[in-house]
């Protein structure tokens, strides 16, 4: 291989990683193929086999074709990709085991990040609709806010909505077993890592929730899934280790699956939240929730800086 790079940013690391090209340009060419096969290659075929309509399409069949565009257009291209550009697949996609402690401390913090991210969607929420009411553009940006959010509502409570309890296994299958993996070797994994290795561990992981974020095409969602994927990302780097932030991510849907089917909406999903109260009270609550979610970071750090040092 032509190149060398030494991951001096990454906690852990397992001897040297060699490329074939700069980690920047793997990890922009990883979001390039993908973006391409998942939207274009995925969306033409999606058209061909349900037509425009998919609605109207077989709920199995849909199902089923959205497993297998994220193993075929996501885990895929990332697995080949880290094994095109690099010399070891296990430190780029961090396949290490976890340690004891590692699980159960990021699934705490993500119980306080829950409602802080409500919090904050509230908030911004209440801001839209202030804007919206004094101005007509704003309004008008809402309403096309509001349109893009009705279309992925309409198509995430088709694949949500359960019968039974078989179905209810499948769809988490669908929506919770299958994007944890191949999301997370993809974004945690080949592409965080790549940003790590050439930029500060900091910026690789704020570039890459920011990507993250973006992926998802929801509109009020956006700031909430960014703000989720920096957490996954830090979850990954100080843990050194994918299986946390695929169990993590596996948590996050699989919550969001029971709350659709318990209360109608999912807050991370459908950011229809209804306004009422005080937005003061609630943006006091928004701090408080800040505070308590920054301390858990704090000792989060020093934890693990004790790790190391044993």
């Amino acid at each position: 291989m032509d190149k060398k790079f030494f991951p001096e940013n990454s906690p852990n690391n397992n001897g040297e990683i060699y490329s074939v090209v700069s980690p920047v340009a793997a990890a922009v060419l990883g979001l390039v193929v993908v973006f391409f096969l998942f939207q274009f290659v995925g969306g033409f075929i999606s058209l061909a086999i349900f037509g425009t309509e998919t609605s109207k399409a077989n709920l199995t069949a849909l199902r089923l074709f959205t497993i297998a565009g994220q193993f075929l257009f996501i885990l895929l291209p990332a697995l080949v990709l880290t094994r095109m550009v690099y010399n070891n697949v296990t430190p780029i996609i961090r396949f290490n085991k976890p340690k004891r402690w590692d699980i159960p401390i990021f699934a705490f913090g993500l119980i306080l990040l829950f409602p802080l991210l409500e919090m904050f969607l509230f908030l911004q929420n209440a801001l839209i609709t202030k804007l919206a009411s004094s101005s007509e553009f704003f309004q008008s940006m809402k309403n096309l806010l509001d349109e893009l959010d009705k279309i992925i509502e309409s198509s995430f409570a088709k694949i949500l909505a359960v019968n039974n309890s078989f179905e209810f296994v499948f769809v988490v299958i669908v929506v919770c077993v299958t994007p944890a993996i191949c999301e997370e070797i993809f974004f945690r994994g080949y592409i965080q890592k790549s940003f790590e290795i050439k930029l500060k561990a900091k910026w690789g992981i704020f570039i890459t929730a920011l990507i993250f974020g973006l992926y998802h095409f929801n509109p009020y969602a956006t700031i909430p899934l960014t703000a989720l994927g920096l957490y996954f990302g830090y979850a990954v780097y100080k843990s050194n280790s994918i299986f946390v932030v695929i169990v993590l991510h596996f948590l996050t849907n699989f919550l969001s699956t029971i709350a659709f089917n318990l209360l109608g909406s999912d807050e991370l999903i459908n950011s229809d939240i209804e306004i009422d109260g005080s937005p003061m009270q609630h943006l006091i609550f928004f701090f408080i929730l800040l505070v308590i979610f920054s301390g858990f970071i704090y000792f989060v750090n020093r934890y693990y800086k004790k790790s190391e040092i044993k």
